[in-house]
């Protein structure tokens, strides 16, 4: 548990009182996933809005709550003897539901019984194949209607409240950022001529992993920082190239940090470089202090873009008038992704719960615009709002 456990109970209820539906809500947490056979599994990772509500960090767990009664129930596997001689001593099902404030607990074999009378079940979207497979086989469903049956208004009370930081969620989401950044300041010591990227990018992995926490998304360290998702580190480093590195770091607690930087290899800029770089960083401070509850991000982004093409065009890289190149979406050549996102729990926050219900709203719509439409924030911003602001140059 991050928090002790009143948090979840007072979690659980506000989600109550902010959902508006009836019947059931389940909430279901992740399970282990074979990397090349069963017993040999990926890293696990909960489901972020499961362990939200419950602070369970535990594969094989559900959350079943009565809408009408406010009942919870948590299903989950008992400890075997196996488990112990494997494992050693884990905690027993009624710890873990104890622990939560959760006052019954089942095994999850149960858990289809649960669900078979005809009340609504409400559920978050699966974004892993085995969960799909086990909501189908509870609620009899084809795989077609199970995503067809995601529960928005579900999706939508859970975003309320995962949306807006507590000061104790806030804590932990410096911890995460420290660490980040000790990762780039620690890259940018040991990069140079001759190095593989390789070298830098198992740095800045073993500093996350010596923290007892891991990447909170697969680190890109590259020469050739104008491919956006480049994950291939195999380039020898030279002078007079620009290393990008886009790396963060997720705590034991789950809550992730999200940095983007570019430096030279060689320890120095070119003019061009400099001025390039200068010009990223003051978009990235005015967009900075240009943030405040009220404000929409998708104006923050757009005030970042005209930033961007003011300075493009003083340096003879774009012609023309700044203010209707970002009108037209021209900037989106050289700034071709969103500003930022919200972040918590997840690098991209809430992303599985669907992106223009957690970054935009019935007032500000998505933009079908060339780069526009990859903002994934674009919404009025609230107090208690944690989020990301990266702008960027790429020169393809």
């Amino acid at each position: 548990m991050t928090f002790p456990f009143p948090t979840y109970t007072d979690r659980r209820q506000k989600l109550l009182e902010t959902f508006s539906g009836e019947g059931r809500i389940l909430l279901l947490g992740n399970g282990e996933a074979g990397m090349n056979y069963r017993g040999n599994t990926y890293p696990f990772r909960q489901d972020s809005s499961f362990r939200y509500f419950t602070g369970i960090d535990a594969p094989d767990f559900a959350l079943l709550i009565d809408t009408d009664s406010g009942e919870e129930t948590l299903f989950g596997h008992e400890v075997t003897i196996d488990d112990i001689i494997w494992m050693g001593e884990q905690p027993s099902l009624a710890e873990r539901a104890a622990g939560a404030g959760i006052a019954n607990r089942k095994p999850l074999q149960e858990l289809g019984d649960a669900l078979s009378s005809t009340a609504p079940v409400h559920y978050l979207p699966p974004y892993r194949g085995d969960r799909t497979l086990l909501l189908q086989e509870w609620l009899g469903k084809s795989a077609a209607e199970i995503e067809a049956g995601v529960s928005e208004a579900l999706i939508r009370a859970v975003v309320a409240l995962r949306a807006r930081k507590s000061a104790a969620e806030l804590v932990e989401m410096e911890k995460a950022v420290i660490l980040s950044a000790a990762m780039h300041t620690a890259a940018m010591r040991h990069t140079g001529p001759g190095k593989k990227e390789a070298e830098i990018a198992g740095l800045v992995e073993g500093i996350a992993l010596a923290a007892a926490g891991r990447l909170s998304y697969p680190a890109i360290v590259t020469v050739n920082g104008q491919i956006l998702h480049n994950h291939y580190h195999g380039n020898a480093m030279q002078a007079g190239q620009l290393l990008l590195i886009d790396a963060g770091a997720e705590i034991p607690s789950g809550y992730a940090g999200d940095i983007t930087r570019t430096f030279p290899v060689g320890k120095t800029f070119t003019d061009q470089q400099r001025a390039i770089y200068e010009l990223v960083l003051q978009a990235l401070d005015d967009s900075i202090a240009a943030l405040k509850p009220g404000v929409a991000y998708r104006d923050i982004h757009l005030g970042a873009a005209r930033i961007l093409a003011r300075g493009l065009t003083d340096l003879g890289i774009m012609r023309g008038d700044p203010e209707e190149a970002v009108a037209a979406g021209a900037h989106a050549l050289f700034f071709p992704h969103g500003l930022g996102h919200m972040i918590g729990l997840d690098v991209h926050d809430m992303e599985d719960l669907g992106e223009d219900l957690v970054g935009y709203d019935e007032e500000i719509q998505r933009s079908a615009q060339f780069g526009l439409n990859h903002l994934r924030l674009g919404r009025k911003l609230e107090e208690g709002f944690v989020l990301t602001v990266e702008p960027g140059l790429y020169f393809i």
